[in-house]
């Protein structure tokens, strides 16, 4: 119950959902009160927030810091686990097995799987609980995918217990104890998630993955032009930026024995 609060408050947090409550607020000031200035000074901040927030230049440099901590992983040393935390997922039997990771799924897993042929012999471990709406755990359905891309089954490593990160780093902890492995997630989870698995006593290696944040050269007009994509990109920012404020609310866990 409290993590189901937990995750709807965070929705409301959001950039889009939470302007949209404020552009509420004014128009109510708007239509009901004699407070005309202020809600015409609310909407058009908000307005002017959500324009701004949609573009590439202003989302990127809000994600680009929490992408660019750790660099790509180039493999130096044998390790004999990777670990891939769960993401977005449902589960459609019908569909393609790649087509059931949503959002930051897919790109986890394709970059786990490109670090576990670098290392013959390594188990992929998948991690991500079950969600009400689905039959499978989001750990099983990346299983899944990673078997129908040719990984053995005995290869892999399903955690399929854990709601959130920290109970993530808690669940690897009990089962691989202090061996070395790759940690992979999305470039702007990254930061966040090794905290948790540090506090576990591990000290995984980093492998970003899912970068979004555009360093290329863009047309001029995709600088300039509003878009939902880059929307996204800021709300991957802020909802960081809230899981690290409660990350240091949270009292720090005690190691696994």
């Amino acid at each position: 119950m409290l993590f189901a609060l937990k995750k709807f408050i965070g929705s409301l947090l959001m950039p889009l959902p939470l302007i949209l409550i404020v552009m509420a607020i004014a128009l109510l000031l708007l239509w009901f009160t004699h407070h005309q200035k202020a809600g015409k000074i609310i909407f058009s901040l908000s307005w002017l927030f959500l324009g701004l927030l949609s573009l590439q230049p202003v989302a990127d440099w809000l994600l680009r810091p929490l992408e660019n901590t750790y660099p790509t992983y180039q493999s130096h040393s044998k390790v004999d686990y990777i670990v891939v935390l769960g993401g977005g997922y449902t589960f459609n039997p019908q569909w393609a097995p790649s087509s059931n990771l949503i959002n930051n799924s897919l790109p986890r897993l394709a970059e786990g799987l490109r670090i576990y042929r670098q290392n013959p012999g390594a188990k992929i471990i998948f991690t991500g609980g079950k969600s009400a709406e689905n039959s499978l755990s989001s750990a099983e359905t990346s299983a899944l995918v990673a078997e129908s891309l040719g990984v053995p089954a005995d290869d892999i490593i399903t955690l399929d217990k854990p709601k959130d990160t920290r109970q993530e780093a808690q669940q690897v902890a009990l089962r691989i104890g202090k061996q070395p492995f790759v940690l992979v997630t999305s470039a702007s989870h990254l930061p966040r998630a090794m905290i948790f698995f540090e506090q576990q006593g591990l000290h995984p290696l980093p492998a970003p993955a899912n970068q979004l944040a555009i360093d290329s050269p863009l047309n001029s007009w995709e600088k300039i032009t509003p878009q939902s994509l880059y929307l996204s990109h800021s709300e991957r920012a802020w909802y960081e930026t809230l899981g690290r404020l409660w990350q240091w609310m949270l009292p720090a866990p005690k190691p696994e024995e």
